[in-house]
């Protein structure tokens, strides 16, 4: 495991946001293309684990994503933050919370 300084880890701005679409991408069997709500702002992400989930069944999770991550193509379209998640034998376990908890809140 690879050790990072708090400063580091302080750079990530953690936030809780709500998928609010998900749709299947052409030719594509392991992703969908999201649009997630961080509360002033919604954003197109890519998520991982369309071989377990079906796109209609992400739809209204509240997630735990990286709101700063620097924004990448992928199978053409531009993610624009990270979902968290566990890795259970390859299959992502979405990071949500207990409560319910405003999109948009930052993670400390």
């Amino acid at each position: 495991m690879t050790t990072i300084s708090y400063d580091e880890f302080s750079k990530l701005d953690l936030r809780i946001a709500k998928i609010v679409s998900a749709e299947k991408i052409p030719g594509k069997s392991k992703i969908v293309k999201g649009v997630i709500d961080l509360g002033q702002e919604k954003r197109e992400v890519i998520i991982g684990g369309a071989e377990y989930y079906q796109p209609e069944n992400l739809i209204g999770k509240t997630v735990v994503v990286v709101a700063n991550l620097e924004s990448r193509k992928i199978a053409g379209i531009n993610s624009n933050a990270m979902l968290l998640a566990a890795d259970l034998d390859n299959k992502p376990v979405w990071l949500t919370v207990s409560e319910d908890v405003p999109v948009g809140t930052q993670i400390k």
